[in-house]
């Protein structure tokens, strides 16, 4: 028997032991006495107590028998109970192998059943594909078959068309021998022809050469009369809008509060003097103002674009020109002039055929018809009299930047401030700043410098 179970057991029969004993009936110890003479005989008194212990005896021999009986009881229960947990064992045993023996058919049978499947899914895979190669054969064969009927068709109709030709060959044999007896009379009258047309191209030549001349002093008179013609403001204006170009620059650096940035846009318009193209604007229009109250900087990152939508174009520079250090001027390639589609103004050959030009705010804003002066101390610069403004439209105020146009239509130049306007005749630059990242080392903020004293040796009415 196992000791564990058995101990459990005693510890069972032990504490009934101790909840079936009466000890109510248990005689309570006293206090001992001085011993007395003994008494011949037996008193009442020890009577009791062996009464009582006889009783107590009793009681003890039959609870002894009922716990003999249980622990008989508990026994048989015990070995039934082990009896059932052998059987449990050896069935849990043959269940564990009859499972372990289950699992491996279950394996074996998926395994067949996945083998299966795949053969069925390839199986399935072949007989589509044989289906597919079939459909592609039967439309193969049908084209075949139209093939087929098109060239007995083509046969037919070349079969026909080589008996039209049969016929056609006899009718031009016979043609033949009708042209061959026409072909002397047709040389003698080509030969006729010939010599009057020799005579009718000398004829010609001579007229030709005639309307000629002519053409060519009609041209100069009208080439004459055009640029001798003023063109009316309000037309020159809207060519301008029509032409005009948006040009944006912006300038960063970095500072101690973060990024500093500065952008500035203006529209303007493409100009060439016969060699190239550029786009005008005035240096107070972009972030590298040249004046004298300006502090230069050096900017970490230039960039800019012009153009107008849908075509643009990224500035890749821009030069300060001599005429002026306050011009700025940016190189257009000629193909993208002809892209933008806008007129390139030429600069005016003859500044000074009229008194008067046409004076147009920067962007567009207003235009009006000035009229300006030499000053014999500034070949270079024309004085606009502001005072007298025809025709003005838009309330404006001339001030730098604002394009000037001569009345036919050409580029007289830009304004340098309010009063002065410098006549645009050459683009040689002064200094050329590339944009990207290479800004810091062309020393920017100097090539600033460079400009403002030239500006301070300007007269002052010029600055």
């Amino acid at each position: 028997m196992n000791k564990t179970l058995l101990l459990i057991i005693i510890d069972f029969l032990f504490l009934n032991l101790i909840a079936l004993t009466r000890w109510e009936k248990a005689e309570p110890i006293h206090a001992r006495q001085a011993p007395v003479p003994e008494v011949a005989g037996n008193t009442p008194r020890d009577q009791d107590l062996v009464e009582l212990m006889r009783l107590s005896l009793e009681d003890e021999h039959s609870t002894r028998e009922q716990f003999a009986a249980q622990l008989q009881a508990s026994q048989a229960e015990l070995q039934a109970r082990e009896q059932n947990l052998n059987q449990l064992q050896s069935a849990r045993t043959q269940l564990e192998s009859s499972l372990a023996a289950t699992q491996q058919n279950v394996r074996e049978l998926n395994q067949r059943v996945a083998a299966a499947s795949q053969d069925a899914a390839m199986t399935k895979e072949r007989l589509a594909q044989i289906l597919r190669d079939l459909e592609a054969k039967q439309a193969e064969a049908g084209r075949q078959q139209q093939q087929i009927a098109a060239f007995e068709k083509q046969q037919a109709e070349a079969q026909q068309r080589i008996e039209g030709l049969n016929v056609a060959v006899k009718v031009a044999e016979q043609e033949k021998v009708m042209l061959r007896e026409n072909l002397a009379e047709a040389k003698q009258q080509v030969e006729a022809e010939r010599q009057e047309r020799q005579k009718a191209l000398v004829q010609t030549g001579q007229l030709a050469e005639g309307v000629g001349r002519l053409a060519e002093k009609s041209g100069e008179i009208a080439q004459e009369i055009r640029e001798n013609r003023p063109i009316n403001a309000n037309v020159l204006f809207n060519d301008f809008l029509a032409n005009r170009v948006s040009t944006t620059f912006t300038a960063s650096r970095k500072t101690l509060f973060g990024t500093t940035t500065r952008e500035k846009e203006t529209k303007t318009v493409l100009v060439t003097d016969g060699k190239a193209v550029y786009a005008l604007v005035h240096a107070g229009e972009t972030p590298f103002p040249v004046t004298i109250s300006e502090v230069p900087v050096d900017w970490a990152r230039i960039s800019g674009k012009f153009g107008r939508p849908p075509v643009t174009a990224s500035v890749a520079e821009f030069q300060f020109l001599s005429l002026d250090p306050r011009i700025i001027v940016i190189p257009v390639d000629a193909d993208l002039a002809a892209r933008l589609g806008v007129k390139v103004y030429q600069t005016a050959l003859e500044p000074f055929k009229f008194t008067e030009a046409m004076l147009v705010s920067s962007g567009g804003k207003g235009y009006g018809e000035v009229s300006f002066k030499l000053d014999a101390r500034t070949a270079q610069y024309v004085r606009m009299d502001n005072r007298l403004i025809k025709h003005l439209v838009g309330e404006f105020t001339p001030s730098a930047g604002d394009l000037v146009f001569s009345k036919t239509g050409e580029l007289l130049g830009i304004m340098v401030n309010s009063d002065y306007c410098v006549m645009i005749d050459n683009f040689l630059p002064a200094r050329t700043i590339k944009t990207g990242d290479s800004a810091p080392g062309q020393h920017i903020s100097a090539i600033q410098n460079e400009m403002i004293l030239r500006l301070q040796g300007l007269p002052s009415r010029l600055q």
